[in-house]
């Protein structure tokens, strides 16, 4: 299951200067090689950046309108395994990525003013993936591909690394109107779907997951990200606007919460609202399990390999409204 962080609908001039501000990381001719300046954890991760420069590249040689035979060619059939893998899983195209810029071009002309921040962006991920490998010695850290999606999703990730669409992940500002932060978030979120899917793929990649299944999934990413980016006083975007109506959501939770129809609680948001309450209710549950656990590593243990919703659930003292 991918982390679409979560932008049901979804989930800027940079050119000459882009490959060497994002992450500090350098790319000459399609090799992207770390920056010395600040090392990254142990094992990675590497971030690939060049299919975003090529996606410029062709969007500006065709004047904001690139053809969808343009786009394939020239951004899509050269790209990155990356991008090659999230064009496979979701369906990302020179089709689908035209018909997304004549839909919402404004999205895809804003995107790369997000990238000026991204140097502070790395240093900030750097600090919480080393927590993480403190926090959960099991980590791994395969690379990161920023690229030039549909619309969506924000995120994606697998045991092979982590996406992040620059264009879905620039327009979701509900999801935290600071860009920085916004990236750090969606970035930790992601790695913790790495983990998951490493630690327990069966889980992870279940194709027809309850809702709580998926919920606790992405519930799981939403808590551990906040904990390794030291997210003091977090508000989550999926989170009710009151207590009353946070109780109504989270109780009609429980009567969904064994339906495999998602479409109520994950990936149903739109450019403008968030939607996505599964997010928030599951992140409510783990969190009730990790307060409630007398052993915190143990318990982050458990929660990152998390293998039973039901089993999981039981044991996190969680109820509708509960004050964590």
């Amino acid at each position: 299951m991918s982390s679409q962080a979560p932008l049901g609908f979804l989930k800027r001039d940079m050119k000459r200067v882009f490959l060497s501000l994002a992450f500090g990381v350098l790319a000459t001719a399609g090799a992207v090689i770390s920056s010395p300046a600040a090392p990254l954890v142990s094992a990675g991760p590497v971030i690939h950046i060049g299919d975003v420069a090529r996606f410029y590249k062709v969007y500006d040689a065709a004047h904001g309108h690139p053809t969808a035979q343009e786009l394939q060619r020239e951004y899509i059939d050269p790209g990155s395994p990356g991008l090659h893998h999230l064009s496979h899983v979701r369906n990302v195209n020179g089709e689908t990525i035209a018909k997304a810029i004549a839909s919402h071009p404004q999205m895809f002309a804003d995107a790369r003013p997000c990238m000026a921040g991204l140097p502070r962006v790395r240093k900030r991920v750097v600090a919480a993936l080393d927590t993480l490998a403190r926090l959960y010695p099991k980590a791994e850290f395969p690379p990161v591909t920023v690229a030039v999606s549909r619309g969506k999703p924000a995120g994606e990730a697998d045991a092979t690394g982590v996406i992040i669409g620059l264009e879905a992940t620039c327009a979701a500002a509900y999801l935290n109107p600071n860009v920085e932060d916004r990236f750090v978030h969606e970035i930790a979120h992601e790695y913790v779907h790495v983990q998951q899917a490493l630690q327990s793929p069966a889980f992870y990649n279940d194709q027809k997951p309850t809702v709580l299944q998926a919920s606790l999934i992405e519930g799981t990413a939403e808590f551990v990200a906040t904990l390794i980016t030291h997210e003091i006083g977090f508000r989550s975007p999926y989170a009710s606007a009151d207590q009353a109506q946070n109780n109504e959501v989270e109780t009609k939770f429980i009567a969904d919460e064994n339906k495999t129809d998602l479409s109520q609680w994950i990936d149903n948001g739109t450019l403008a609202t968030p939607g996505d309450s599964g997010y928030w209710v599951g992140y409510r549950i783990v969190k009730s399990y990790y307060e409630h656990a007398a052993d915190k590593r143990r318990a982050l243990h458990q929660i990152i390999e998390m293998k039973d919703a039901r089993a999981f659930l039981a044991k996190s003292e969680w109820y509708p409204g509960i004050q964590l």
